[in-house]
């Protein structure tokens, strides 16, 4: 039977909701916090299980929290008014050439700019970077292995990280080898090999539309040609119009980030990722999935891989460990099923080999078990900043504004009134002492005129205080 307090005539499980509920409106418990467990809040309130029990029961009821299988009860990473989001993509339906070089260079300078508030690049938090303790397995290695330290690991790279890499891959969903691996100097070489594996030229490469504006950069680079796709904020790419695209042009390969891509953050469902590989599958048309921020996942479970349905060798899997253990590293892989000897082939005939004391050191973070702890902190941190700056977003901004809702990496992609111009905002912020990303640099046809791209990575005061200007310059005058 339920306990009334004498002092409020609430239930006493009522009382103990709407304190909570109070300490969440307050800040003390923040997005994605956890909440005292059943037994502590018991022990300290000296109330019974089943009344804390009936109080988290309310309390997710209310849309407030909400339970984990094994972990615990945590403060809700959305709120439960999902702020509006950007509607699906609509580039124009034209292959094109890509020329962004300029403006893209011109907004990596500013990264340099220790006195400017870093919200324009995807780079990672790096309070929360393994650094010390990634030092000091170098220090050991570098101490203890001289020799194969300071020596080359040819095509296909370091066999431990190798099998480190095939054994995390399992967890994606994918069944391979170490053969099956090829190492390289972060994402962005193990995609340009893909592409140079599979392309010529003058070739069309379907993209989602917005994408990553380095894959852009390599498309150029390669004088290859872009064919954008219409992108659902949230499930990823069209279907239906990648579909229709491949009828009417002849399309060479297809390149996806499948697993919160950059813009977006979106997702493909595992449904849409079979079908994904079937489609091209019937074609012959290769895919190259970038799925470098697949490990930063804000649910319970990692999404599977696009690659997890591959069976005919044309999925070519990228990642790296830039996003999560060390940017500076440039320790990437590959996985590119049929093409493996022509990407090993072009690995040494571009670059030779990557680095060797950063692969070591990157397997042996992996084999300590220190990689799985570093992942939980990360993940919570990352879900918990993207949710603070969300909504100051909402809350700085003019009305009309969207904003995606990413279920995983650190980036935000926001729609802004149609009269705002990226370009000029970008450089009122640098005036302000703010970067950003404007929308143009993640289309080849320059096309998301009012969008721009935010790193959700860091939260402090400062950064609330960046928003705030950014809201201000955004208000049409």
């Amino acid at each position: 039977m339920a306990v009334i307090s004498s002092s409020t005539k609430e239930f006493l499980y009522e009382e103990v909701a709407n304190e909570l509920a109070r300490l969440i409106a307050a800040g003390t418990y923040r997005p994605g916090d956890r909440l005292p467990s059943v037994r502590q809040l018991s022990l300290q309130r000296k109330i019974s299980v089943s009344t804390v029990l009936q109080a988290y029961m309310l309390l997710e009821e209310r849309g407030l929290i909400e339970a984990r299988p094994q972990s615990g009860y945590y403060v809700r990473l959305h709120p439960t008014a999902a702020p509006p989001e950007p509607e699906i993509s609509s580039p124009e339906p034209d292959a094109s050439q890509v020329g962004l070089r300029e403006l893209i260079m011109r907004v990596l300078r500013d990264t340099e700019n220790p006195n400017l508030v870093q919200l324009g690049t995807a780079l990672p938090n790096r309070d929360l970077l393994p650094t010390k303790k990634l030092n000091r397995i170098v220090a050991t290695l570098a101490r203890e292995k001289e020799e194969q330290s300071n020596g080359y690991f040819f095509p296909p790279g370091y066999e431990p990280l190798r099998v480190e890499v095939a054994q995390r891959a399992v967890v994606a969903g994918c069944s391979l080898s170490p053969s099956d691996i090829v190492i390289t100097a972060g994402c962005s070489e193990a995609m340009e090999l893909c592409l140079r594996a599979v392309c010529r030229a003058g070739d069309i490469v379907a993209l989602e539309s917005p994408t990553y504006f380095g894959i852009l950069q390599s498309i150029e680079a390669l004088g290859l040609k872009a064919l954008e796709i219409p992108t659902h904020p949230r499930d990823g790419i069209s279907l239906e119009a990648l579909r229709f695209a491949i009828e009417q042009h002849p399309v060479r390969a297809c390149l996806v980030v499948s697993n919160f891509n950059n813009p977006l953050g979106s997702c493909m469902p595992e449904e849409n990722k079979r079908e994904l590989v079937e489609l091209l599958a019937r074609y012959e048309i290769p895919l190259i999935e970038d799925d470098i921020s697949g490990e930063i996942y804000f649910s319970e479970q990692r999404p599977l891989v696009a690659k997890a349905f591959d069976r005919k060798g044309l999925v070519l899997l990228c990642s790296s460990f830039s996003k999560d253990v060390c940017p500076g590293y440039r320790v990437g892989w590959t996985a590119p099923g049929r093409f493996r000897a022509t990407v090993e082939w072009l690995k040494f005939a571009s670059s030779g080999v990557t680095a060797s004391l950063p692969q070591m050191a990157v397997a042996e973070f992996i084999a300590s078990g220190g990689y799985d702890r570093h992942l939980r902190r990360l993940r919570r941190e990352y879900a918990q900043n993207v949710a603070w700056m969300t909504q100051a977003v909402m809350r700085y901004f003019p009305p009309g504004t969207r904003v995606t809702r990413p279920a995983g990496g650190f980036v935000l992609w926001v729609q802004l009134p149609e009269q705002v111009d990226s370009l000029e905002l970008y450089r009122q912020a640098l005036k302000a002492g703010v970067t950003l990303a404007p929308g143009y640099i993640f289309s080849a046809k320059q096309q998301y005129r009012n969008f721009i791209r935010l790193n959700a990575a860091v939260w402090t005061r400062e950064v609330e205080r960046a928003i705030a200007r950014l809201g201000e310059l955004a208000r049409p005058k």
